[in-house]
């Protein structure tokens, strides 16, 4: 059974405190048509512009995930994003009367409690998946970062973080399935370092920071000085408690600084679009590593719908003809016949196998060190397979030639080397009048196009025939 897209059922407002703008703000969450995503209103803003929650649109990553589109920025959006992709919801508007999403307790949390409570719709459209279908990797040697995704029926993520801290050492989380994000992953807050935080505060950040909506691991001594200048900054006493953190928060779970960070990796990756299926593993992940990662996926799925509708065939399917049979229709001879089996023959189509080896003639003077089967040969191949179809229009093929007319927009896109089998398909764009056919050809090994043409020929007698 298909799932279908879902909105909410009514407007949701949520007011608080940017983390680093320490800026009021007021969010509005609105019903979204079918295929709309998630996008950002700037209702503060002169024309109101629009700011799509997608990867090509990051500006930037450094504590947090910034989008930008239209002459307007949206910040720290991986909190909300992360309750929207959590709870399965499809399509959403976003108004905002500031430039950062508002902090609250520096998790999912109430963003998912507010979505509940105002109810989901479904819609008459299904979900649009993308479906991971081979592993797609992301590294970043220098960090020790690494994402990978596999294909899995269903949305399911682990996550290893490790900051080479005696304090908060190395920790893992993972969810199963996106239904558990609620229960398992939504209340996990946001964290930070001592260092990190002093270090913020007097580059005049985290405005919005006030010690209840972050847990601050402490990982060096730190004198009574220095507490009593955080306490006094953020108005409460702060003390260090026993598991090296700042007693101002208790944890609500002991590897909550990894559930965060699962958390935050679930928000970024809306960046991608559109809601996923896969199984992602990640290791010591970050906003700017996730938003790469988001945009490999986008990349990908754009291949994806490059290759839509190119079949791929199977090269050890029972020919339609194979090598002595052809031999019947077309006069080349080894070594210049080109065909060893035709896959599929119709009255417009027709689908040819070459298995290229290294004993071929060719390569012993076409980079024998490095050999590579030539772009004109691979014509020469799809021209004979085009020829079997011209060929399988008169009664007595074997009477008749096909020679050459025109060959236009020939492309090559990915090196032939020996042990490669390349499917040649040849296609009527007009019906053959007089003998004249007008034909595009692709050539694929595996999935991938290896060549293409637009070729014409022409059927003559050979003569005393």
């Amino acid at each position: 059974m298909n799932v279908k897209q879902r909105t909410i059922q009514t407007e949701i407002s949520i007011s608080g405190i940017g983390l680093h703008t320490g800026q009021a703000v007021n969010i509005t969450l609105k019903p979204a048509p079918e295929f709309h995503w998630y996008k950002f209103k700037r209702v503060d803003l002169e024309g109101e512009p629009i700011v799509a929650v997608d990867a090509d649109n990051v500006t930037d990553t450094s504590r947090g995930t910034t989008i930008s589109q239209n002459g307007a920025s949206v910040s720290t959006i991986e909190h909300l994003m992360a309750a929207l992709v959590g709870l399965q919801i499809d399509n959403v508007l976003i108004e905002i009367d500031g430039p950062e999403v508002p902090i609250l307790d520096g998790s999912s949390r109430i963003f998912v409690e507010k979505l509940k409570e105002g109810g989901f719709v479904d819609q008459e459209a299904d979900r649009d998946y993308y479906e991971i279908t081979d592993n797609i990797v992301y590294v970043e040697k220098d960090r020790k970062v690494e994402i990978m995704a596999m294909p899995l029926d269903g949305y399911r993520l682990t996550c290893m973080i490790d900051f080479n801290s005696p304090v908060l050492g190395s920790q893992h989380a993972s969810i199963s399935n996106i239904s558990e994000f609620e229960s398992e992953i939504s209340s996990s807050r946001t964290f930070c370092f001592l260092h990190e935080l002093e270090s913020l505060l007097n580059h005049n950040l985290i405005k919005g920071g006030d010690l209840s909506n972050a847990i601050v691991i402490v990982d060096k001594e730190v004198s009574k000085e220095e507490l009593d200048k955080l306490s006094s900054l953020f108005n409460k006493t702060v003390e260090v408690a026993s598991e090296g953190i700042l007693d101002n928060i208790q944890l609500r779970s002991q590897n909550e600084p990894a559930r965060h960070k699962l958390l935050d990796m679930i928000g970024d990756l809306a960046l991608v679009g559109r809601p996923l299926k896969g199984h992602i593993m990640a290791a010591r992940p970050g906003h700017a590593a996730n938003a790469a990662f988001a945009k490999k996926i986008k990349a990908q799925i754009k291949k994806d719908k490059n290759r839509k509708g190119v079949k791929v065939y199977d090269p050890n399917a029972t020919p339609v003809y194979d090598t002595v049979q052809i031999m019947n229709i077309l006069p080349h001879r080894q070594p210049f016949l080109m065909v060893d089996k035709i896959l599929e023959l119709s009255e417009t189509h027709v689908v040819g196998l070459k298995n290229v080896t290294m004993n071929e003639d060719l390569f012993m003077g076409h980079f024998p060190g490095a050999p590579v089967f030539p772009g004109v040969l691979q014509i020469e191949a799809m021209a004979q397979t085009g020829g079997i179809l011209v060929l399988n229009t008169v009664p007595d093929p074997e009477n008749w030639l096909t020679l050459f007319l025109k060959i236009e927009n020939a492309r090559f896109k990915n090196q032939v080397t020996p042990g490669d089998t390349v499917i040649f398909s040849c296609e009527l764009l007009e019906p053959i009048r007089r003998g004249i056919a007008r034909m595009k050809g692709v050539g694929m090994v595996g999935d991938k196009i290896v060549s293409e043409a637009e070729l014409m020929a022409q059927i003559v007698k050979v003569k005393g025939n």
